[in-house]
C-alpha cells in the first residue's frame, strides 16, 4: 500500500505541476500579446494546456485503481502494475511538453500513452480479480 500511496502522490503532484506550467504559459502568452486561445500544434501554452488536460483526464482513474489494487492485491501484482503506470504518465508528460509541438511524435510520449492504456486496464482487471 505504501507503493500506492506514493505514487498516488507523484501524479497527483504531476497533475498540478502542469497546471502550474499552464499557468506560467498564459502569463507569457499575455504578457507577449498573444492569444491565449491559439490552437496551433507548435503554440507552447496550447501544448501546456493539452500536456495538463491529458494528464486530468487520466490520474483520476489512476488513482483510485493504485488505492484499490494496492489494498487488495498482492504485491506481486499491485507494484509492477502501480510503477509501471506512474512511469508511463511522466513519461507521456514529459514526451509531450519536451517535443515542443503536438505535430511531434515522440517515443516517450507514444510509450507513455500505451503504458497507460496497458497498465490501466491491467489495474482494472485486477481490481475486478481481487473481488475472487
Amino acid at each position: 500500500m505504501t507503493t500506492a500511496i506514493i505514487c498516488t502522490a507523484i501524479l497527483a503532484s504531476a497533475v498540478f505541476i502542469l497546471g502550474l506550467n499552464v499557468s506560467i504559459n498564459r502569463g507569457k502568452a499575455h504578457k507577449e500579446g498573444r492569444s491565449q486561445f491559439d490552437l496551433s500544434p507548435d503554440d507552447k501554452l496550447f501544448v501546456a494546456i493539452r500536456a495538463h488536460g491529458n494528464a486530468a483526464e487520466y490520474v483520476p482513474t489512476l488513482i483510485v485503481l493504485f488505492l484499490l489494487v494496492g489494498a487488495r492485491s498482492p504485491d506481486w501484482v499491485a507494484i509492477p502494475l502501480i510503477v509501471g503506470a506512474t512511469i508511463a504518465r511522466l513519461a507521456h508528460a514529459y514526451g509531450l511538453i519536451s517535443a515542443g509541438s503536438l505535430n511531434v511524435e515522440t517515443k516517450l510520449r507514444f510509450g507513455g500513452a500505451a503504458g497507460t492504456y496497458i497498465f490501466g486496464v491491467a489495474l482494472a482487471v485486477a481490481a475486478a480479480a481481487s473481488l475472487i
